[in-house]
């Protein structure tokens, strides 16, 4: 596993701060969320919370502007590949955009993403003694697990079907490293311009 940089970027908001994204009255929030509109949590003490990844998914849904709060820091993304090489490439073109641990280990990954929280996880579909097309079904299912976005890297291009399927996000051919960033950066709400 890597060392990992704290950063400043919130990964949990408010209903008052979507509200402010939206400029719209507090109350409304709490009628989307209501409603299933935008996905959220509760505290404890019953507070309406929101991960990045969904407030983000909200705001593109119906065409609000991407505050800069949204746009900072350096979203969290775990990489699992069996071969050094690939996590070697994948570091060299993620790690200046992202907070990136990788795992050659897919068993230590998935033990350590409940813990990590990512945003994203890049795994392949054909991992030595694990079906990555059970994983994806599996962290969909499981709440806590629920809410981070899967980017499939492979070379089994006839898994695409399946993986998006089971709930990739995005399908990129291994060997495009510019092409999986491009499409965290999208995921992430940090597309330039």
């Amino acid at each position: 596993m890597e060392d990992q940089e704290t950063t400043n970027q919130p990964e949990l908001f408010t209903a008052s701060d979507v509200a402010r994204f939206c400029q719209v009255d507090l109350k409304t929030i709490h009628n989307w969320a209501d409603k299933g509109e935008i996905r959220h949590f509760r505290t404890p003490g019953r507070h309406l919370r929101f991960r990045r990844l969904d407030v983000l998914d909200f705001l593109r849904k119906y065409g609000y502007p991407i505050p800069e709060v949204l746009r900072m820091g350096k979203p969290k993304v775990v990489a699992v590949d069996s071969d050094p090489n690939v996590l070697a490439a994948l570091r060299r073109a993620l790690a200046r955009r992202f907070e990136l641990t990788t795992f050659q280990d897919p068993f230590d990954a998935l033990v350590a993403v409940g813990n990590l929280q990512p945003d994203a996880l890049v795994l392949d579909v054909k991992m030595a003694g694990l079906d990555g097309v059970k994983v994806l079904e599996r962290l969909r299912s499981i709440e806590a697990t629920s809410h981070i976005r899967c980017i499939v890297y492979s070379s089994h291009e006839e898994m695409k079907k399946s993986a998006t399927d089971a709930g990739a996000y995005d399908f990129i051919g291994k060997g495009e490293a510019s092409d999986l960033r491009d499409s965290l950066e999208r995921l992430m709400g940090l597309e330039r311009g």
